[in-house]
């Protein structure tokens, strides 16, 4: 795994865009169901971008894995996990939000354009027990994007807002499963 850091570091650098330099970053490679289960730290945020939920990667799926991460997340805290490609793996997103939905008040998807991926429209969970942040107005996610100072090629407020608009596909499906 350091192997390929080290490599993104030097070859990918448009990627990573100096992350590593960072003071707050710290690199963890570890067993993410042991970490969270283990590790006394907390976070605003908890970021999954794992592999799909079969083999190794299938710890990463389970209720005890959601529920280390619960624990690890600051009050209002955000839990993101990959949930795959919806509209040929519809039963990653709701077999997560089944088990989401039992730690967070507040779980739900959105979705971005991963072109490498077959399919192309990659989905993700979101979870929070704190409400209000999904329901933000564009005006507020502008501000803050504007005072960040940040500079990015694909990310902006009216693609944040937008990326929450699910195709019909999905919401009926989740709509469908049992509360």
């Amino acid at each position: 795994m350091r192997v390929s850091c080290r490599f993104c570091r030097q070859y990918l650098p448009n990627h990573n865009a100096g992350s590593y330099d960072d003071p707050r970053f710290k690199l963890v490679i570890d067993d993410g169901v042991n970490f969270v289960n283990q590790t006394n730290q907390t976070f605003d945020v908890i970021i999954s971008d794992c592999t799909d939920p079969i083999g190794p990667g299938e710890s990463l799926f389970t209720s005890a894995f959601y529920e280390g991460c619960k624990r690890c997340l600051n009050p209002g805290g955000i839990f993101v996990a990959q949930n795959g490609v919806c509209f040929l793996q519809q039963e990653e997103a709701i077999d997560s939000h089944r088990k989401l939905s039992h730690y967070f008040s507040d779980v739900g998807f959105y979705q971005a354009a991963i072109p490498t991926y077959y399919g192309g429209i990659m989905t993700f969970a979101w979870a929070t027990d704190n409400d209000a942040v999904r329901h933000l107005s564009t005006e507020i996610i502008q501000a803050r994007f504007l005072a960040s100072g940040l500079k990015c090629r694909y990310y902006n407020p009216a693609v944040h807002t937008a990326a929450f608009a699910l195709p019909q596909y999905l919401q009926d499906a989740l709509a469908s499963q049992p509360s």
